[in-house]
């Protein structure tokens, strides 16, 4: 028996499993995953209402409440204390510090140059990789949180396998979401707005904010004994935003449409969030971190805007980084010192300032070092530094930030006692948690990823390739992996292992990744028959 469900076609099996192929890549993409026909079924009719299965009828939650309505459209993980982002960067305790304060102040104070004429209550803060804006946002969230002066969070992330973290689609929803359970003057506006327009889900993000967000607003600001609203917004990662299609890329000719790209729905938010703040009875202050990339270059361009923004902080020009990563690397050998019982002489005179140095202002760099110290590698800790201090870059010239770290990387990953195989693994494993259907059907556990890649199911060639590589990767404990996934502590592994200048060497093309996979998929099928 088959059926699709949109583009997704199901085929009914024996022993009780279904077998799920998807188009939704290009066709070398195509891969089947066996799953148990319960979940397979209740992803199937999740929310589904009034729909008959031979006799019986089910008729679920016909009469919602509003704000459940929002709250299930919303994306959860993308708020700064989800169970999701538990394991997300956070600032070192004395770190940060004057950054912090700076964004604090502005979010409670403003510019404070005479701005109630004409406030500016968009700023941007930005970085290139490495530099710490989401531990800064994550910190920064959580002081307001506590200061009450946190009004929505959204932290994007490209790597994540919650789709509603890379897409715009959930944003205005979770920002409106979160405006009804922190303000209960605003909470009735909104639910209101919610029970007015019931296709409001499906319209497009400007609607969404004048309908979920705006609306209520006006309200509240035209009662005389109006509450006085303010706080911040604070949105991270936007530069992960991917883009939403809404048309299918692969149709020819003149009825064929083109792709949308990144930029272009980046672009979208920027602009919905500017007309927001642009209207007067909008009291919040927005906080939008991201990479200097082109689309936010241009649109925070004074010269490309009517509207004044605040002051754009970037973390690698406007803030010296050094003295805090040198108290971060001071802590984190104290640390390691009491765990490995070293002497009090080690790390050796120079050593910290050494990797102060090579870090350039990034943070994922000396948290990396740190990570790979006490990742339990077969070698002590104080050969590892040694072979750290040791490391050259892998080209002559050091005017690109980004050299240490690659080299750094490069060391680790050589430390696998078969380098090519595990950036195979790495790749696929990356995939797999972002793209391979697990939106749909959670099948990027780690469990899931080991019975697809090893050669032998009953060996433990996961751990041997990648037991050296833990302070990279987050590898669930064997108990765990039938429920947890792999994940990287950084995107900037994927860029790295991306880009052929970088790692070198290292490097894999993806078609002999996508060769590899297919070469396992087909034997996994195989052991199915």
């Amino acid at each position: 028996m088959e059926f699709r469900e949109g583009n997704v076609k199901f085929q009914r099996l024996p022993l009780g499993h279904e077998a799920v192929q998807t188009d939704r890549l290009s066709r070398s993409h195509n891969i089947v995953f066996f799953l148990h026909f319960d979940r397979l079924m209740a992803r199937i009719f999740d929310r589904a209402q009034d729909f008959r299965i031979d006799k019986f009828v089910v008729n679920e939650h016909p009469t919602a409440n509003p704000l459940e309505k929002l709250e299930a459209r919303i994306a959860p993980g993308a708020i700064h204390d989800s169970a999701e982002r538990c394991d997300a960067p956070k600032c070192h305790p004395d770190t940060r510090v004057a950054v912090q304060d700076d964004l604090y102040s502005w979010i409670v104070d403003g510019d404070g140059d005479g701005e109630s004429d004409q406030p500016k209550k968009i700023k941007w803060v930005t970085g290139p990789t490495g530099t710490g804006k989401t531990a800064v946002m994550g910190s920064l969230s959580g002081r307001c949180k506590a200061g009450g002066v946190l009004a929505a969070t959204y932290f994007f992330a490209s790597w994540s396998a919650s789709i509603g973290r890379r897409r715009k689609t959930a944003l205005v929803i979770t920002i409106a979401h979160q405006l009804a359970r922190y303000h209960p003057d605003l909470r009735e506006g909104i639910s209101q707005a919610v029970d007015a327009n019931s296709d409001i889900f499906d319209k497009n993000l400007h609607t969404q904010m004048e309908v979920l967000v705006l609306g209520p607003l006006r309200e509240i600001a035209h009662r005389p004994d109006g509450p006085g609203l303010g706080g911040g917004i604070i949105i991270d990662g936007l530069d992960e935003c991917e883009a939403e299609q809404y048309h299918d890329t692969t149709i020819a000719g003149p009825r064929g449409k083109l792709a949308r790209n990144n930029a272009e729905d980046q672009l979208e938010i920027l602009q919905v969030l500017q007309a927001a703040s642009s209207d007067p009875s909008f009291p919040f202050r927005i906080l939008i971190a991201s990479r200097p990339e082109r689309v936010f270059r241009e649109f925070f361009n004074p010269g490309n805007s009517p509207n004044p923004f605040a002051q754009k902080l970037d973390l690698h020009e406007d803030y010296n980084a050094d003295t805090d990563i040198n108290l971060f690397l001071e802590a984190q050998f104290n640390q390691l010192r009491r765990r490995y019982s070293l002497p009090s002489s080690w790390p050796p005179p120079g050593a910290i300032q050494a990797l102060v140095k090579n870090a350039s202002g990034q943070f994922i760099y000396a948290a990396t070092v740190i990570r790979f110290l006490g990742s339990g590698h077969r070698e002590p800790p104080k050969a590892l530094l040694e072979a750290i201090l040791k490391m050259k870059a892998t080209r002559e010239t050091t005017s690109n930030p980004l050299e240490q770290l690659d080299a750094l990387y490069s060391h680790i990953l050589e430390s696998s006692p078969d380098p090519p195989l595990s950036i195979r693994w790495i790749q696929i494993i990356g995939w797999c948690s972002t793209y391979a259907l697990s939106d749909i059907l959670r099948l990027s556990v780690a469990s899931n990823v080991n019975l697809l890649l090893q050669t032998d199911p009953e060996s433990n060639e996961a751990e041997h390739l990648l037991g050296n590589l833990h302070s990279l990767i987050q590898i669930p404990s064997p108990s765990d992996q039938v429920t947890t996934k792999y994940n990287f502590y950084h995107k900037s592994l994927i860029d790295f292992l991306d880009d052929p200048d970088r790692c070198g060497k290292l490097y894999v093309d993806w078609g002999d990744v996508k060769a590899f996979l297919w070469g396992k998929f087909v034997r996994a099928c195989a052991m199915r028959i």
